[in-house]
């Protein structure tokens, strides 16, 4: 079973003063399809302690897949792309587009949206809009490619293609 840790970022979360819709609402998504949540904190929107804890679950902890919550606009407090850029070694742009284009469907504000999905070492990072909606729709549309693309982080070598 691939593990993962669910972190979502909310100055009013981290204090107590809002209740984690969306980050219940992941890790309820993520074990549906066979992946575990070991790992799972409310942070305030402060880069250092982001990047601390993603540097710190997959090099120290190893785990599979990291997924955030919130910090994906444009206030002043959203620094979760930039955060996440900072640790990552390469991005997964498809995943990016594809959550946006999803997100569209339902809202024009989609298009400000600025998560990044990359990856550091074998993890698979993952930033998701804040919204309990934007989170259903955003993980949902790339919940079919993930354990492939985990088992290829993983080290999976076998060919991606079928002989039709």
């Amino acid at each position: 079973m691939k593990k993962a840790g669910v972190l979502t970022l909310s100055d009013k979360g981290s204090k107590g003063q809002r209740e984690d819709i969306s980050g219940v609402i992941i890790q309820d998504l993520l074990k549906e399809h066979g992946i575990e949540t070991r790992m799972y904190e409310i942070i305030p929107d402060e880069a250092d302690i982001l990047q601390q804890r993603l540097i710190s679950w997959t090099d120290e902890l190893g785990l599979d897949l990291i997924v955030t919550t919130g910090g994906t606009g444009l206030s002043p407090r959203d620094i979760t792309p930039e955060a996440t850029l900072g640790v990552i070694d390469k991005r997964i742009p498809g995943m990016e587009e594809v959550m946006r284009m999803k997100s569209l469907e339902k809202t024009p504000h989609a298009m400000i949206s600025r998560a990044v999905v990359g990856v550091r070492k074998q993890t698979m990072i993952v930033n998701l809009p804040g919204s309990p909606g934007g989170v259903k729709d955003c993980l949902g549309s790339i919940l079919p490619a993930l354990p492939h693309a985990l088992s290829k982080l993983g080290g999976d070598m076998s060919d991606c293609a079928h002989a039709h």
